[in-house]
């Protein structure tokens, strides 16, 4: 994955595989004499890609009686053809929907998803209890579980060790007040002191504002964009990037990795897709926890993907097996060796070969602080898109806090039809 990927929408870096998917999981039940054959697609086209192949490789080991077919293409195809492929029975068993989390619900107001209630502990069962924090109830509606974490990635604080010695920094921050401190000094020379993606990307300025003690929205899906936290956290941030220019204004995710590829940027909130292409551009690297609140505590965004079951496969228990075995402890630790990802369980976060791994060791220990982006929030796409992304915009081009989290606010009740 890469960090054009945002939560909410995925803008793919590589081309998906020309695999074809053929035949159909039509509705009913299947006799299961002879090998079973699942149909998976997913979106997985980065280079994280290889270590998801290795799970469907070795869950076939495990289970002789079952062969899975997985067709990896761009989120963008799945999101057009998966509705319509699973009403009519023609799509495939198991899905990564989509990149969104909280695209399941479109699935289960349709009835085209399966409740899943292979749950409990133990091999052979989904460890729903062992799953990184709120990934659970993301993916609950009505009491039902529909779908499970098909991953689960942090965001962690990269650094050019280069450039803090230059600028005399002896250490990274390890509070948000040293952070905006380091970005003010160490944005000199034609360098920046922190690459800040507002757009195209997974998320980080809910991260600035976790830490600040503001957020986006209250439990109860209205607007937090508008509370004295939130403005003051937007105010400090916004006035760093368009008074003290410690980032390009408008950067899109693409466009901030470049710049800290460069070495142009010496800071970077990203996930641990980054890593390996930082390393090879050279980067004397980094990668440390991200830096405490204003409150003591630590936060940080985490990321997920579901993978839920067609309503009308022919096959739910063998689906609900291979959820099973994708979210096991045993694929779950290969998985993260392989691509440095943590694990989406908490119960692998003194694992001593993970721990051992410089990479995958910072970001597994902030699995237990990782907050979702806007879980179960209403229309939440749009929530991001129609005011979210487009009022970190605005105040980094110098509009007021007060008008632009006022506008934003307004325009998120309308969204999540929040009556105060």
């Amino acid at each position: 994955m890469k960090h054009t990927r945002t939560t909410l929408a995925v803008v793919s870096g590589a081309a998906a595989l020309a695999l074809v998917l053929t035949g159909c999981s039509a509705g009913g039940t299947a006799s299961t004499d002879g090998p079973v054959t699942l149909k998976v697609w997913t979106g997985f086209t980065g280079g994280d890609r290889p270590g998801y192949a290795t799970i469907v490789k070795d869950f076939e080991k495990v289970h002789p009686d079952i062969k899975v077919d997985m067709t990896v293409q761009p989120w963008d195809t799945i999101q057009q053809k998966l509705p319509s492929a699973w009403l009519t029975g023609q799509g495939p068993d198991v899905a990564a929907v989509s990149s969104d989390p909280n695209a399941v619900a479109q699935y289960v107001k349709t009835n085209s998803v399966l409740p899943i209630t292979m749950t409990g502990s133990g091999d052979g069962k989904i460890n729903t209890s062992q799953f990184a924090p709120g990934t659970v109830d993301e993916f609950t509606y009505d009491g039902k579980l529909y779908g499970v974490p098909a991953n689960f990635a942090t965001l962690s604080l990269y650094y050019n060790k280069k450039l803090f010695q230059d600028a005399g920094i002896a250490s990274p921050p390890t509070t948000v007040q040293e952070l905006a401190a380091d970005a003010k000094q160490l944005t000199t020379g034609g360098k920046y002191g922190i690459a800040l993606a507002d757009n195209q990307t997974i998320q980080m300025w809910p991260v600035l504002q976790w830490l600040e003690g503001g957020d986006i929205v209250t439990s109860k899906g209205c607007s937090a964009v508008q509370t004295k936290a939130s403005q003051q956290g937007l105010e400090a941030w916004g006035d760093l990037v368009a008074k003290d220019g410690v980032s390009p204004v408008g950067l899109t995710g693409a466009e901030a990795d470049s710049l800290f590829s460069a070495g142009k940027a010496a800071m970077e909130i990203n996930g641990p897709w980054a890593a390996s292409g930082y390393k090879s551009a050279g980067i004397d690297l980094g990668i440390v926890k991200v830096p405490v609140g204003v409150d003591g505590k630590s936060s940080t965004l985490g990321s997920i993907a579901p993978l839920s079951i067609s309503a009308k496969t022919k096959y739910p228990e063998q689906a609900q097996q291979f959820l099973a075995y994708w979210t096991s402890k045993t694929a779950q630790q290969k998985f993260s060796l392989q691509t440095g990802f943590p694990p989406l369980r908490t119960d692998l976060s003194d694992d001593a070969e993970l721990t051992a791994d410089p990479t995958v060791s910072v970001f597994a220990s902030q699995v237990g602080d990782a907050r979702l982006y806007l879980p179960h929030v209403e229309n939440a796409t749009k929530v991001d898109s129609d005011a979210y992304v487009p009022m970190i915009g605005k105040i980094t081009r110098g509009t007021s806090v007060a008008d632009a989290t006022k506008e934003a606010a307004s325009t998120i009740d309308g969204l999540t039809g929040c009556s105060k």
